[in-house]
């Protein structure tokens, strides 16, 4: 059991990594991304493209995987979707869920229709033996590295000037503008950092989440439940939340495997009756 709950740890901080971004655009943008996924799957797609075709170390390829798509999102951010910051939720759903699909045609065409091949470096692989028991290698380096992103996500959000704009323009926008707030390029560089978090995640959880062009629909649920259910604009909620879904998915994925995913579903279903703005959200 106790490697049930780890498993289900390491899966949580992954869906964490891939799902912050998207809460914290959303609380402060209140812009519907639905095309966030297909971020974390160009971040997956460079990690495993420089490994197998250029031979790069994995821990080198993880930096460009976070650069690459946060660079690609600003010029989406700048062409396409600041022209509909004010638009209806329709509007925003259509747009994104669409380059949603042109991503998974896109990735479909450059790389195949079949996962790519991951193997992590020899120092992952195996287990770790802490005397009393061992833990996969891999899964305890994705922990760390969830723990470490979180840890400077909310320094940044909560002892930098930075950090104290977006949470100002997350409580209200017209005062951040009013006070002098470039809150245009507050938005490119937030969206960027989002993204840019997504697709490191999709770099590290190539291993537990295979890369393949229908990534960026198949997990998106996921990315949404850990927002609704975490609250919008902050990193506690998502964290909370991730968490809670990673461990819960994979213990009754273990214990009840014939009804699946169903109990996660559930448990959506009756935490956002209970709390429609979500565990951390306001009111």
């Amino acid at each position: 059991m106790i490697g049930v709950l780890f498993d289900g740890f390491a899966y949580g901080m992954l869906l964490f990594l891939l799902s912050v971004g998207l809460s914290v655009t959303l609380g402060m943008m209140n812009f519907v991304n639905l095309a966030h996924c297909a971020f974390a799957m160009i971040g997956g797609y460079v990690a495993v493209t420089l490994m197998n075709q250029w031979h790069w170390p994995f821990l080198a390829t993880l930096p460009f995987a976070f650069l690459g798509p946060a660079l690609v999102s600003v010029v989406f951010e700048r062409a396409l979707y600041r022209r509909l910051y004010g638009a209806s939720d329709l509007d925003q759903v259509l747009l994104t869920i669409g380059l949603a699909f042109m991503s998974v045609a896109a990735a479909k065409y450059f790389w195949g229709p079949l996962a790519q091949p991951f193997t992590p470096p020899a120092a992952l692989r195996g287990e770790i033996d802490l005397g009393f028991r061992t833990f996969p290698a891999y899964r305890t380096f994705l922990i760390f590295s969830g723990a470490v992103v979180v840890t400077i996500l909310w320094l940044a959000l909560e002892r930098t000037r930075f950090g104290a704009q977006i949470r100002a323009a997350v409580d209200n926008l017209r005062m951040a503008q009013s006070v002098g707030i470039n809150t245009s390029r507050l938005f490119t560089l937030t969206f960027a950092l989002g993204s840019g978090l997504a697709a490191l995640g999709g770099g590290l959880g190539a291993d537990i989440l295979p890369i393949d062009p229908g990534y960026a629909l198949q997990h998106l649920v996921y990315f949404l439940i850990v927002v609704s259910v975490g609250g919008l604009g902050s990193i506690r909620g998502p964290f909370v939340a991730a968490v809670l879904l990673g461990v819960t998915d994979t213990a009754f994925k273990y214990l009840v495997p014939e009804f699946g995913a169903f109990f996660i579903y559930a448990l959506t279903l009756v935490l956002l009756l209970w709390r429609p703005q979500g565990l951390f959200g306001r009111a």
